[in-house]
């Protein structure tokens, strides 16, 4: 079977990639000229465990191409996925340009059927646009052929995307005809002999499937960071609160964890779209309202927790901070509790120095684009190591729960700290064994 992906950002690529593993023929295609000619070369423009091995092999094994040029693989094809961004617009709405942009060029060039399928997380209804988009250029064109539209939503998490996608859960897919249906239980049936689970409805509730488990997701985190909140005021502690509510079969122990706030590419932009599409249909979404404004808040509470401590006086004041993408085991600085806390620091006249083992490059990247009125050669400053980073610091902020930070030579640490305030993001560290260490120690919650 031959399929094309448009789009070789971090769904489009690891979907293809995956495919590909289990003996699909894939073309990935992608505008950017770049970026195809680094992946023929080998050079893999994300990072994510285990990916960059199976692109080369299965490039080696010829299942596995890259096109500049979607019009030249169209007759090869019956399904075309489409992975294109959607980014947000101002108000919070996605952005369905790209999207719509691959329709176009589908209804312009198609000679036969094609199944186009959505993989993109797009709002509910854009099934509809891009139907009236193909068949309005077959209709510019005079001719009448097939097709059909569908919905397949991802759900990877970053750091385990390999993973969820030959493994998966449950696969979402929406369709309106017995044949696209067809088309798609033959494409998925090798990832699911154990426990064939695709879950077949409409596409407009496959579409809304998609920000529902979102939303769900940051709503839990919210909730948490919420009663992280209220349990330092009264003098309880999150995490056996956590673990008293998470035994309750009926809530569960996932996404209870508190910490310095959400981040990545889903989360908030799908929260923001998903309230979007609520306004625009006369209703308000008041808990996710509720989610989004926690989590602002929680990005600054690091920040907060130092002014407190410091009496508001953080000027000249050396912060290291461990850990800088969203999430473990990614480069993906998007919405990063990290560039928040960054850009505060900055402002308060803050010495500020930084690592991660991965996300430097983009970090870099992006700090010194978006902040470069706060930069000077002092103010901050990209380190090597975790030991390097802690250098003269007055204060260490664990912001993003790498497996190498869990467990530092704290003798070291201190010997290479100036001060001796440990403030923990993540709760990864047991309270008892920093003071001993002589650390001050506070987490969240």
């Amino acid at each position: 079977m031959k399929i094309a992906i448009v789009g070789t950002g971090y769904v489009g690529l690891v979907s293809g990639t995956c495919f590909a593993e289990m003996g699909v023929d894939v073309t990935c295609v992608d505008v950017n000229v770049q970026k195809i000619e680094n992946l023929v070369k080998g050079i893999i423009p994300i990072y994510e465990p285990g990916l960059e091995d199976m692109v080369l092999r299965n490039v080696k094994a010829e299942r596995l191409h890259f096109s500049t040029d979607l019009t030249a693989v169209l007759p090869d094809v019956q399904v075309v996925f489409s992975a294109v961004g959607t980014p947000s617009d101002e108000d919070g709405s996605a952005d369905l340009k790209y999207v719509l942009e691959v329709a176009r060029t589908i209804g312009q060039h198609m000679q036969q059927y094609v199944l186009l399928v959505t993989k993109s997380t797009v709002p509910v209804g854009t099934a509809t646009l891009v139907r009236q988009t193909i068949q309005s250029e077959l209709d510019k064109r005079g001719v009448v052929i097939e097709f059909d539209v569908a919905s397949n939503p991802e759900f990877l998490k970053e750091g385990d995307a390999i993973k969820d996608f030959m493994s998966p859960d449950r696969v979402v897919v929406g369709v309106e005809s017995d044949k696209a249906k067809e088309l798609i239980t033959r494409l998925y049936r090798p990832f699911l002999l154990n426990n064939f689970r695709v879950i077949f409805m409409d596409i407009l509730s496959a579409e809304m499937t998609k920000y529902a488990a979102n939303a769900m997701l940051a709503t839990r985190i919210s909730f948490m960071n919420d009663m992280a909140n209220l349990c330092e005021l009264v003098g309880a502690d999150v995490n056996m609160v956590r673990k008293g509510i998470g035994s309750d079969q009926r809530i569960g122990g996932k996404f209870l964890y508190a910490g310095c706030g959400y981040g990545g590419s889903c989360f908030p932009k799908d929260v923001k779209a998903l309230i979007q599409t609520s306004e625009q249909n006369g209703y308000e979404l008041k808990v996710l309202k509720a989610v989004e404004e926690v989590n602002a808040f929680q990005k600054q509470v690091l920040f907060h927790k130092l002014q407190k401590r410091w009496n508001k006086d953080l000027k000249g004041k050396t912060v290291t901070i461990w850990g800088l993408s969203f999430k473990p085991n990614t480069d993906d600085m998007r919405e990063a509790p990290s560039l928040v806390l960054i850009e505060k620091l900055l402002e308060a006249g803050c010495h500020v120095r930084v690592f991660d083992p991965v996300a430097m490059p983009e970090a870099k990247k992006i700090i010194q684009s978006k902040m470069a009125d706060l930069i000077d050669n002092s103010a901050l400053y990209f380190a090597t190591d975790i030991y390097d980073a802690a250098l003269e610091a007055d204060a260490l902020l664990l912001v993003t729960e790498w497996k190498e930070f869990r467990m530092p030579s704290w003798g070291v640490v201190k010997k290479t700290m100036k001060g001796s305030l440990i403030l923990d993001g993540r709760n990864i560290y047991d309270k008892n064994e920093l003071l001993d260490s002589g650390f001050e120690y506070e987490a969240i919650g």
